[in-house]
């Protein structure tokens, strides 16, 4: 299933869970630039006259731009009158004759890529159960896409899943061996072979770890419990959950394997 079929189906589920009267959705512009982006609307379910069709909104603009620009939800009672928003829609909105509206956005590896949206006709407010069906359906979205992502990052060809596999072993087998070592030269040396698996490209992230935080992350890579990641590190269970969530939380992650897919995108592991 592709992206925009897993988005239409999240926008079903709001309109069934929530009984909005149109509930759509917005692709955020893929730049790399969060002052350029736009939300692109192009997915709808429920009564729409197609106003909204094919309109980009720009970041800081209108609700879904705020949405992006603070990345996270908000809802208004009134679009058309509410000062929480700028109103260069206004003309959209009122041409669809809507109202109430929520939007939330949906976030993967620290970027939103999209903001779904639930809307009503009329001039009751959304209540509490359509801002959480809203808030529910962008979480399984997002979990949703990054277990695709990863898929489909396992579908290359078999050599090359077989070499990163290896490069993930030895980085993580690596990493151990420079914390337990004696020699300082030694040490230092490992290190810098370790620095080199990754091709230098963690040098152009923003995310910073600390050195104890990748050390879970390698293990993590490999699979290893907890438990085991404990034993291998001579710390605590405990202690090496704390530094799993740590690390989950700065890279935005939700789960183990949200985190080791994230971190391997930013060039903090190999692969």
């Amino acid at each position: 299933m592709n992206e925009a079929s897993m988005v239409l189906d999240a926008l079903r589920r709001v309109r069934r869970g929530s009984g909005v009267s149109l509930a759509f959705a917005g692709m955020v512009s893929p730049t790399t630039t969060a002052a350029c982006q736009t939300v692109r609307l192009e997915h709808f379910v429920g009564q729409t006259n197609g106003a909204l069709a094919g309109v980009s909104v720009d970041v800081g603009h209108g609700l879904g731009g705020k949405v992006i620009s603070v990345q996270r939800p908000v809802a208004v009672d009134d679009y058309l009158r509410t000062p929480r928003i700028t109103h260069r829609y206004n003309t959209i909105i009122a041409t669809e004759g809507l109202r109430a509206m929520a939007a939330v956005p949906v976030i993967v590896d620290r970027r939103p890529i999209a903001v779904l949206y639930g809307a009503l006709h009329t001039g009751d407010p959304l209540g509490d159960r359509t801002f959480d069906v809203l808030a529910g359906e962008a979480r399984a979205l997002e979990q949703q896409i990054v277990e695709s992502r990863v898929t489909q990052h396992r579908s290359s060809p078999p050599e090359a899943d077989e070499l990163r596999d290896r490069l993930t072993e030895a980085y993580g087998r690596l990493r151990l061996l420079g914390r337990i070592v004696d020699d300082g030269e030694v040490a230092a040396e490992i290190e810098r072979i370790t620095d080199a698996l990754l091709d230098g490209a963690a040098t152009t992230t923003a995310i910073a770890l600390t050195r104890r935080e990748e050390d879970v992350l390698a293990l993590a890579a490999l699979g290893h419990s907890n438990a085991r990641i404990a034993e291998s590190l001579g710390i605590g269970v405990a202690t090496a959950k704390g530094y799993m969530r740590d690390a989950m939380s700065k890279l935005g992650a939700s789960t183990r394997l949200e985190a080791v897919v994230t971190a391997r995108r930013a060039g903090i592991l190999p692969g």
